[in-house]
């Protein structure tokens, strides 16, 4: 990146300084169509890459990205209706039934009748996936010093306040369809 804002032949760091170490960082080339969204493409990147590793990693216990969050409810909260968990992990029904069934295959859930609501199906965790949780544990805490390597205590603690702070944004956006979209 060069030109005007690019801080080149000035003394001392600049705004443009860093947006262009940080765009020389990336993995992948921001495109000028987004230049109007250097956040969002920077987001892009960093959710692609954190599904890649984390994939890598959970594929170790057989689980794909996304399984270890519900088994994560399942033994935090103990069995739960599927809506629940649809709910609680802020999915749409129709991927938390494709997901349930590839656990409930792999051996890690179970599905039974709700005994108060015949419309309800409960989803428990096995004893197989409950001996699964401290590997998923000790694998979710390999991916959090892979994503938090070089940051300092500060930088951590900021980088959390900030997701906090645009998850926090983009869940007001959602509630608010058409307003601002």
């Amino acid at each position: 990146m060069s030109g005007a804002g690019g801080g080149r032949g000035r003394p001392g760091p600049s705004a443009g300084d860093a947006a262009e170490a940080a765009e020389s960082a990336a993995t992948v080339p921001v495109p000028a169509s987004a230049s109007g969204g250097p956040i969002s493409h920077a987001i892009f990147r960093v959710a692609r890459l954190h599904r890649m590793l984390a994939g890598q990693l959970l594929r170790r216990v057989g689980l794909h990205p996304g399984q270890e969050l519900v088994m994560m409810q399942l033994w935090e909260l103990g069995p739960q209706r599927q809506t629940d968990l649809v709910r609680l992990l802020d999915s749409d029904a129709a991927t938390m039934t494709r997901t349930v069934q590839r656990l409930e295959r792999a051996g890690f859930v179970r599905r039974r009748p709700s005994t108060t609501d015949r419309r309800a199906v409960i989803i428990e965790p096995t004893a197989a996936s409950i001996a699964l949780r401290r590997e998923v544990e000790g694998l979710w805490a390999q991916l959090e010093h892979l994503v938090t390597a070089g940051l300092t205590p500060a930088q951590r603690d900021e980088a959390l306040r900030s997701l906090e702070a645009i998850e926090a944004g983009l869940s007001e956006a959602a509630a608010a369809p058409g307003e601002g979209l």
